[in-house]
């Protein structure tokens, strides 16, 4: 009756700029005899809903006719819609089915038209590369003497040893134990990172913070000690951006330390912060239901006091002239990761890019936002991240969702569908800046979720002493090969979380952050992601490329992306046992940049737990038979 998905019903499919006509066609049996047809649209703004007569057009064979009208939405926003027939039996509602599929059902979801400003534009530099995300602590440190490092911290002797994990005498778990990884070894790195194809650094946050994930900021205008110094920062960026890497960095916004220069809970310095003084210029930061000692805090975390992102001068302290965003942006990052996106108001997330985009027109801006971020409900209301006035786009992780489930043992077609929708609903320039991670420092390792022993609840102490047996570790750095393939060829741009791609495993915080096994790495894993790397930089189509799916059954599944000069086949198995797909003639002597060429029968035969990605220049229909 109708696929949102397929043009020859909705055209053009997927996300539209404002001011588009967008063409329905919906096809009814004729037994049906149907009498007037209508598109029902309602605006998700203001609850508005128009209804559009529907004109028939003529026959869809002999028993099928075809009805069709346009709609043009008048300003960004998204817009649901559904049909309603006028049939023998009464008024009959066409509604969504699974997989953007029309269905008779009263009951049915409407379709989503995400409709963002036209003109919105993305960094092209970012959707081109690769970007490698490092928690600094954790990936080399360079042994530089530093200054100013606090004396209550504690830092590992043995690189490399397990990061403390255990709860202190009160029972809190602090994270404030210290490899001393830091800003020049990063620098020292920067070749290996080059040999990845890397052309991007996401760093988690490097200012002053008294734990080692550094998410408590101490001060947002100043390198944490134990990283280095400002001239450290602007020297890596000039490194980097000599070998063509930029750097993103990790904004937290939503929330400071309450060890910090800001609320001063601990006295650490010279004060008043908020939590010493109502005078402090800090307090009205703050949201204290009763001062000092009852306020606001991130997920009832009292180390992390929330701020009022509307307050004026936190405004301003971020998103000014000479604010945190454009202050570190002129010392030469490329761009910010906002942390908890979901928490920051939409007026600051306009201001912020209004600010980093007068800095620097290119810089990119990404947010953490782990569901659908098109439709995301947050404390109630409908966000507008992917309109075009906030973020640029997001992390991805419903893309994680669908790799990991897959390969896993979730039914394939189910994870192709995570894929689509997510395809359907984000505007072509978000999805050229999608940050595709299977692994974060908020997750599980992949190769641990791949390979390892169900977490299940386990606690800490189990986490601890839980690791991949031989046999699982084996079978998990296979399928971390197909996992890293889709990761570089899924549209967007690949994320290698630090570590992934030498091995490394490890259950939740602190395990998932331990340090990158320099001189340990599995040289046949940091070798496939070194021809991931190049296939990236040498196939055009991954770049904005259409996504095409064409198998998502059993233990297969496969896709092509095709853009205008070349197409690039990918194929996986993720099963025990052989598995052979059969490609239609303009594959014939394709060429194999991973795995098996097709043979003389035009098949690519897999074998277990494999996959390949064979590649063609344009010129005819893809597909598979």
């Amino acid at each position: 009756m109708f696929h949102s998905r397929n043009p020859a019903f909705r055209c053009p499919t997927g996300a539209v700029p404002d001011g588009t006509a967008v063409h329905f066609k919906i096809t009814l049996p004729r037994d049906l005899r149907c009498s007037a047809a209508r598109l029902a649209v309602t605006r998700d703004a203001d609850g508005e809903r128009r209804t559009m007569g529907m004109f028939w057009c003529g026959m869809n064979g002999g028993q099928h006719e075809f009805w069709e009208c346009h709609y043009t939405p008048p300003e960004p926003g998204l817009y649901f819609y559904r049909f309603f027939v006028d049939a023998w039996r009464g008024t009959l509602a066409v509604t969504r089915a699974w997989g953007g599929d029309g269905a008779l059902r009263e009951d049915g979801a409407p379709w989503q038209l995400t409709v963002y400003r036209r003109g919105f534009t993305v960094p092209a530099w970012f959707g081109q590369g690769v970007v490698y995300q490092i928690f600094p602590d954790r990936f080399f440190r360079s042994g530089q003497k530093k200054e100013g490092v606090p004396p209550d911290r504690k830092i590992h002797e043995t690189w490399g040893e397990q990061p403390d994990w255990a709860p202190d005498e009160q029972g809190r778990i602090t994270n404030s134990d210290y490899f001393g990884g830091d800003l020049r070894g990063i620098e020292e790195k920067l070749g290996y990172l080059q040999s990845l194809g890397v052309t991007c650094l996401y760093l988690n946050p490097i200012f002053e913070a008294h734990s080692n994930h550094r998410y408590n900021t101490a001060d947002y205008r100043k390198i944490d000690p134990l990283l280095g110094t400002e001239e450290d920062f602007r020297r890596l960026c000039r490194s980097a951006a000599a070998l063509g890497i930029r750097i993103v960095l990790d904004g937290v916004f939503n929330h400071t330390g309450s060890d910090s220069v800001y609320f001063n809970r601990e006295g650490r310095y010279p004060g008043p912060g908020a939590y010493q003084s109502k005078d402090s210029p800090y307090y009205p930061w703050y949201r204290f239901r009763r001062w000092p000692d009852d306020y606001e805090c991130w997920w009832n975390f009292r180390t992390l006091p929330n701020v009022s992102e509307e307050n004026p001068g936190f405004e301003r302290f971020v998103n000014g002239p000479d604010g945190v965003v454009r202050k570190w942006l002129r010392a030469g990052a490329s761009g910010w990761r906002l942390d908890v996106a979901d928490e920051l108001p939409d007026a600051f997330l306009e201001n912020l890019r209004a600010g980093a985009k007068a800095e620097k027109e290119d810089a990119v801006l990404v947010g953490e936002v782990w569901e659908d971020a098109s439709n995301k409900i947050s404390y109630g209301k409908r966000r507008k991240y992917l309109l075009g006035e906030q973020l640029d786009s997001v992390m991805n992780y419903p893309f994680r969702e669908a790799v990991l489930g897959y390969l896993t043992g979730a039914e394939a077609a189910d994870m192709m569908e995570k894929i689509l929708s997510i395809l359907e609903n984000y505007p072509p320039p978000v999805i050229r800046c999608l940050m595709n991670n299977i692994g974060t420092h908020d997750t599980e390792r992949a190769l641990t979720v791949l390979a390892g022993e169900p977490l299940r609840g386990h606690g800490r102490r189990w986490q601890s002493v839980t690791h991949l047996t031989k046999e699982c570790r084996a079978r998990g750095l296979a399928l971390m090969r197909l996992a890293s393939l889709m990761q570089f060829t899924l549209p967007g741009v690949p994320c290698v979380y630090y570590g992934d791609e030498a091995g490394a495993e490890g259950y939740r915080d602190p395990f998932n952050r331990a340090c990158y096994p320099w001189g340990g790495e599995d040289a046949g894993l940091v070798g496939w992601y070194r021809r991931l790397g190049r296939l990236r930089a040498d196939c055009p189509c991954l770049d904005g490329g259409e996504f095409l799916p064409l198998l998502a059954d059993g233990d297969g599944f496969a896709y092509i992306r095709q853009g205008e000069k070349d197409a690039l086949l990918c194929a996986f198995n993720r099963g025990g046992a052989p598995l052979a797909v059969k490609l239609t003639g303009e594959w014939q002597g394709a060429e194999a940049l991973l795995g098996p060429s097709p043979n003389a029968e035009n098949r690519l035969m897999l074998p277990a737990l494999s996959c390949a990605a064979v590649r063609r220049n344009i010129g005819g229909r893809s597909g598979m038979e």
